[in-house]
């Protein structure tokens, strides 16, 4: 049978996806990219805000109309199954089996039963220990995840509820699947986790990222090394000195701050303060002067006022961030700031968002034009459509979330190959440059 994927939302949940479409291959079934053809099509849920669950449940619903069609089976998992199945099997019927993230060791047998109708018990695979994936994100980078769940407990966060408590996995496999990875040919690894700088800390009693990616970095075929969601309190002076003396590891810390008042700060019962971010800061730029920062940042948090706010776009405004992304408090049910009080007018949020979003798009501009001049090296991934220009990235760039680089199609160069080129121009949060 011949099997469509989707996958919403982070690339975590792109990696659940990805060993998914392994286990159906592994049983010989065909995978296809167009749902007109797919018998069966597997929806990878989000349900992290109202946008994320919105967006799922449109997609389930205009999946469902294939089953007019081709589709035998409609299959949803992930997030969005796993905080509200019963209520989606009430509303959607249309959707065949419904998978919830804490039963994703019982994935296949559920899914064989669902379409051989036979009820004996098959031998469960472990999903966190599968290794085996289909990688979606072409050839030159890949996705890996590092540990799954989250003890945080930010206050306007359900992932804790949704994927349990942060849960690091075993270094050894971590590197076995990179080796695995590289000799595939992929020459970017991109570390992934809810939050990736408390690696280590449950399996091992103390923070291991720096000496996972210090071994990643051994790997001989591997280019180029980052890890995402860096959170504040927990990036240590031992990670940022391994990322300086590492050349393989891309100078680019992604840390999600969310605000910058204190008093925002401690309601959403974040680690870090206003101090502690802004120092944090200045040492990283201090240690490795090409660094790129990305950050995120929340508005419209409960009790934010107008004096909070405002401090959040001064320090914006000071600081710089080269990458930025924002959004609007989304009130979730089953976590603390559901309850608070002062809950902010959806047209103030909206107007916050904008202005930030205003602001950082000037800032993302003149840093950009900072570096016209410069020689960067840099990853091609593809040829555009009308061939005029190769599209590639630097160090400074992470995939699917910030910009690209358009290179004058001057010679002929290959997927993945690496090339130095020199910035000519910019274009909104894209630079254009030309191989030197």
């Amino acid at each position: 049978m011949k099997v469509g994927f989707i996958s919403l939302g982070c690339n975590k949940n792109l990696v659940d996806t990805e060993k998914t479409i392994a286990i159906f291959k592994e049983h010989n079934y065909e995978i296809v990219n167009n749902p007109e053809e797919a018998q069966i099509i597997v929806i990878n849920t989000c349900g992290f805000i109202q946008s994320a669950k919105e967006e799922a449940i449109n997609t389930i619903l205009e999946m469902a109309q294939y089953k007019k069609k081709n589709c035998k089976y409609l299959i949803a998992m992930g997030c969005l199954v796993e905080r509200y199945k019963e209520e989606l099997e009430k509303e959607l019927p249309e959707v065949d089996l419904y998978i919830k993230y804490s039963n994703y060791d019982t994935l296949w047998e559920q899914i064989d039963s669902l379409i051989t109708k036979k009820e004996e018990k098959l031998k469960n695979i472990k999903f966190d220990d599968f290794t085996d994936r289909v990688i979606s994100t072409g050839k030159n980078y890949a996705y890996l995840k590092i540990a799954d769940g989250c003890s945080n407990c930010c206050s306007y966060c359900a992932i804790p509820k949704i994927r349990g408590p942060f849960k690091s996995r075993k270094m050894e496999s971590i590197l076995n699947e990179a080796k695995d990875l590289a000799n595939k040919g992929y020459k970017e690894i991109i570390l992934t986790a809810q939050d990736t700088t408390k690696y280590g800390i449950d399996l091992y009693k103390k923070p291991m990222l720096a000496k996972l990616l210090e071994e990643i970095c051994k790997i001989e075929k591997i280019k180029w090394v980052r890890f995402l969601y860096a959170y504040p309190e927990t990036i240590t002076d031992e990670l940022i000195k391994v990322v300086k003396q590492n050349p393989k590891i891309c100078n680019y810390f992604d840390i999600p701050i969310q605000h910058i008042s204190d008093n925002v700060l401690k309601r959403m019962n974040r680690k870090s303060s206003s101090k502690s971010i802004k120092d944090l800061i200045k040492k990283l730029r201090k240690e490795i002067p090409d660094v790129i920062l990305r950050t995120t940042v929340m508005v419209g948090f409960p009790g934010e006022t107008n004096e909070d706010f405002e401090e959040l776009y001064n320090f914006l405004e000071d600081a710089k961030f080269d990458k930025l992304g924002a959004f609007s408090y989304s009130k979730e049910e089953g976590t603390a700031g559901a309850y608070m009080k002062n809950q902010i007018h959806p047209s103030t949020k909206k107007s916050r968002y904008n202005k930030i979003m205003k602001l950082q798009n000037q800032i993302s501009y003149n840093n950009l034009q900072k570096h016209i001049g410069k020689t960067f090296e840099v990853m091609i991934e593809y040829l555009s459509p009308n061939k005029k220009f190769y599209i590639g990235r630097s160090y400074m760039d992470t995939p699917e979330i910030d910009g690209v680089l358009y290179i004058q199609n001057t010679k002929k160069l290959e997927e993945g190959e690496f090339v130095l080129c020199e910035i000519t121009d910019v274009k909104d949060y894209d630079l254009i440059g030309k191989i030197v």
